[in-house]
């Protein structure tokens, strides 16, 4: 058997999340349908995350193992986007690994980004790739809460309920916030993160930047580890996978 890294792009919006549902279009039933019958054999892919209905990935990263090598990469990759072109789905690159590399288990740092379109007006080209806040927000104090994430710590404040991590304590390596004209940039880094996690983080922020929220406010309701008192989390078509990193 021969074991295959892939980095994928694909916009979110017209499936029901990366993993395999009994009903509905996802983006892991459709690349093992498509590579199966590329290869001719029954392909299993293993994804570095399971992303939610609507969220968007940059680079994905995922993994099968085939009876067969694969020759000729290039003309394997013109082949596979050629079938998932009209599905807004792209392999970037395929690699050949070893039999102790695992898309989810090998990850040391996985990399997110949210998207906010700070402004009156409606986004039409990013529509669907951005959470759209009217209201403006207070970036400096928005800053001073996402550094109050950084470090090892119980997040279970920001975890959603059917989450089924063995334990709510993470690392998070990076939070940070940058803005140009009207669009605010998010990133988050950590080895792993809690379902809905980010989106929860990113809901709590924005209560802060419209000044519902004081800064006292965050680092208490982020200390209750009660679910209760976050608040709502960000719509899914605002959050990307940025990159996974091995």
């Amino acid at each position: 058997m021969f074991r295959y890294q892939i980095l994928i792009e694909y916009e979110g919006t017209n499936f029901r999340g990366w993993q395999i549902q009994k009903k509905g279009k996802t983006v892991q039933g459709l690349l093992q349908d498509k590579i199966s019958k590329l290869l001719k054999e029954k392909i299993i892919i293993y994804g570095a995350g399971r992303l939610d209905v609507g969220v968007h990935a940059k680079e994905q990263s995922a993994h099968f193992d085939c009876k067969n090598k694969i020759d000729k990469i290039d003309k394997f990759l013109n082949s596979i986007n050629h079938f998932l072109d009209k599905d807004g789905i792209a392999i970037l690159k395929i690699k050949k690994r070893g039999k102790n590399f695992h898309a989810r288990f090998s990850a040391k740092m996985r990399i997110y980004n949210y998207i906010i379109i700070n402004r009156t007006s409606k986004p039409v080209l990013d529509k669907n790739r951005g959470w759209h806040i009217m209201k403006d927000l207070d970036l400096e104090l928005m800053g001073e809460c996402a550094k109050k994430l950084i470090g090892t710590m119980d997040f279970s404040t920001f975890r959603k309920s059917s989450c089924r991590a063995k334990s709510p304590i993470k690392t998070m390596r990076l939070v940070k916030i940058k803005s140009t004209k009207d669009k605010i940039e998010i990133e988050f880094r950590s080895q792993s993160f809690l379902q809905q996690q980010v989106r929860s983080m990113v809901g709590c922020l924005k209560y802060v930047g419209e000044k519902k929220w004081t800064l006292r406010k965050f680092i208490n309701v982020m200390n209750s580890r009660k679910r209760i008192l976050c608040a709502p989390p960000a719509p899914p078509h605002g959050l990307y996978l940025t990159r996974v990193i091995y």
